[in-house]
C-alpha cells in the first residue's frame, strides 16, 4: 500500500491515476479535502502525497466541486479534468492545473450548455478537447461539447433533438477519437427502442445514430450502455452494455465504425451467474491484445461469491504496444508498454529511430528523438516481430522539453 486517505487529503478515490511526463501520478478524489468537496492530488512512484488543490475554495465553489471523473495530461503538459458541481451556474466545471498545481477554472457549465460532466475528456488531433454532459443542454439530456485549450467552449450537439429521443439521452460514458478522426460515444438511454444508442460525431458536430439498443420483444444484443467505448488495433469498436443481452445482465459487444454490431458475450450464462453480470464500466485492451473488464459488485450480485468479476475476453487480435503518454515534444521521456520486450533491438518513432532501454519483459523507456513527427510508435522484438502502438503519438510543434505549460520555442 502507498497510501491510505484520511479525509483531510481526500476521500473516495474512484477514477485511474494518470502518469505525467514528471513520472508522478495525479488523481482526484470527488470528497474530502480542506472544503470537503475533494481534491487533485501528486503521489510519487513511492508514495510521497502532496495535495495540490481542494476544491470549493470560496463562495459558491467558484472553482467547482466533486470531480467526477480522472485527468488527461495535454500536448501542453498541464492536466485537464471536470468537477460535475460548482462553478459560477453550480453545474460543473471544466479545469486546467499544472504540475506545480496551479489551478485555472476553464468554463462553467450553464445548464443550457450542459450540466454534469462525469467523464473524461479527450484532447483531440486538433489540439482541442472534447467531452461530454449527461444532462442539461437544449432538451435537459445531455450534451457533446468542444473546449479549446484556452476555455473557449461550443456546444456540438444537444440530444433528444428528434421525436421520441431517438438519438440518445443520457451520454455517461464519454467519447473517443477513432483512427478515422470521428468521435464515437454512447447514450445509456433513448434511441428507437429506449434501451440507449451508439453514436459517431465529427468536430463539426454532424453526429449520426450507429446502433440503438433493444431489450425488448426477444432482442439479446443489450441494453442501457452506462460506459464510453475503445477502439481495438483492429479499428473497430468494443464495449458493454450493463443490462439485456440473451439472459438480461448486459453483454460485451463489437461494432464497426460503419454501424454493424456483434454480440460477443451475454452475462449470467452459467449457474448463479459465476461469470458475472451488469459489467458498469468499459472495457481495456491489454498490450497481449485481449480485453479486459469488470462486472459490478454485492449490490448487483455475479461471480462464485456474489461480488463481481474481472473478466477477459479474446478475439483472436495479436499484441501491440502502448506508450504513456501520447503525445510529447523532442526529448520527452516516453514509457512503452508491451509484452515480451526483453531483447528488443529497434524503437521508432514514426520511423525515426530512438535510444531505449528494456526496462523489463514488459517495459521500455524512451525519450523522443530528433525529427520524430506524429504518428506509430513501432518495437521491433528479439523475435523479429514488430509490435505497433495501438494510437498514433503526438508530436506537436512549438514546445520545449523543459516547458510544462506550452511554452513555445523562441
Amino acid at each position: 500500500m502507498l497510501h491510505s486517505f484520511d479525509d483531510a487529503d481526500g476521500a473516495w478515490p474512484y477514477w485511474a491515476l494518470v502518469q505525467a511526463t514528471d513520472g508522478n501520478l495525479y488523481g482526484v478524489t470527488p470528497s474530502g479535502g480542506t472544503y470537503g468537496y475533494g481534491t487533485v492530488f501528486k503521489i510519487t512512484p513511492s508514495g510521497a502525497l502532496t495535495t495540490l488543490h481542494s476544491f470549493c475554495s470560496g463562495s459558491g465553489c467558484p472553482d467547482g466541486a466533486g470531480p467526477e471523473a480522472g485527468l488527461v495530461q495535454a500536448a501542453d503538459g498541464s492536466l485537464y479534468g471536470i468537477t460535475v458541481n460548482g462553478g459560477a451556474y453550480g453545474a460543473g466545471t471544466v479545469l486546467k492545473i499544472t504540475l506545480s498545481g496551479t489551478l485555472t477554472t476553464l468554463q462553467s457549465f450553464d445548464y443550457t450548455d450542459g450540466s454534469g460532466p462525469y467523464t473524461a475528456l479527450v484532447q483531440a488531433t486538433d489540439g482541442n478537447f472534447y467531452g461530454t454532459t449527461c444532462c442539461g443542454g437544449a432538451n435537459g439530456v445531455g450534451t457533446v461539447f468542444n473546449l479549446t485549450p484556452s476555455g473557449t467552449l461550443t456546444t456540438l450537439y444537444s440530444f433528444c433533438s428528434q421525436s421520441g429521443c431517438t438519438d440518445g439521452r443520457y451520454p455517461y460514458g464519454g467519447l473517443i477519437q477513432s483512427s478515422d478522426g470521428n468521435l464515437y460515444g454512447t447514450t445509456t438511454e433513448g434511441g428507437a427502442n429506449g434501451d440507449g444508442t451508439i453514436f459517431k460525431i465529427t468536430s463539426s458536430s454532424t453526429l449520426t445514430t450507429l446502433y440503438t439498443f433493444c431489450s425488448q420483444g426477444g432482442c439479446t444484443d443489450g441494453a442501457n450502455p452506462y460506459a464510453g467505448l475503445v477502439q481495438a488495433t483492429d479499428g473497430n469498436l468494443y464495449g458493454t452494455t450493463y443490462d439485456g443481452g440473451a439472459y438480461n445482465n448486459g453483454t460485451v459487444f463489437e461494432i464497426s465504425p460503419s454501424g454493424t454490431l456483434t454480440t460477443l458475450y451475454s452475462f449470467c450464462s452459467q449457474s448463479g451467474c459465476a461469470d458475472g453480470a451488469y459489467p458498469y464500466a468499459g472495457l481495456v485492451q491489454n498490450t497481449n491484445g485481449k480485453f479486459y473488464g469488470i462486472t459490478c459488485g454485492a449490490f448487483c450480485g455475479g461471480g462464485t461469491g456474489g461480488y463481481g468479476t474481472v473478466f477477459s475476453v479474446s478475439v483472436g487480435l495479436g499484441p501491440f504496444v502502448e506508450t504513456q503518454p501520447t503525445s510529447g515534444w523532442v526529448g520527452a521521456a516516453v514509457r512503452i508498454l508491451g509484452t515480451n520486450l526483453t531483447g528488443a533491438t529497434t524503437v521508432m518513432f514514426n520511423g525515426h529511430a530512438a535510444v531505449f532501454t528494456v526496462v523489463s519483459s514488459s517495459l521500455i523507456t524512451t525519450t523522443v528523438p530528433a525529427g520524430a513527427t506524429t504518428g506509430p510508435v513501432e518495437v521491433l522484438t528479439s523475435a523479429g516481430r514488430l509490435l505497433r502502438s495501438s494510437v498514433p503519438f503526438q508530436v506537436p510543434p512549438g514546445f520545449s522539453p523543459e516547458s510544462t505549460g506550452g511554452e513555445e520555442r523562441e
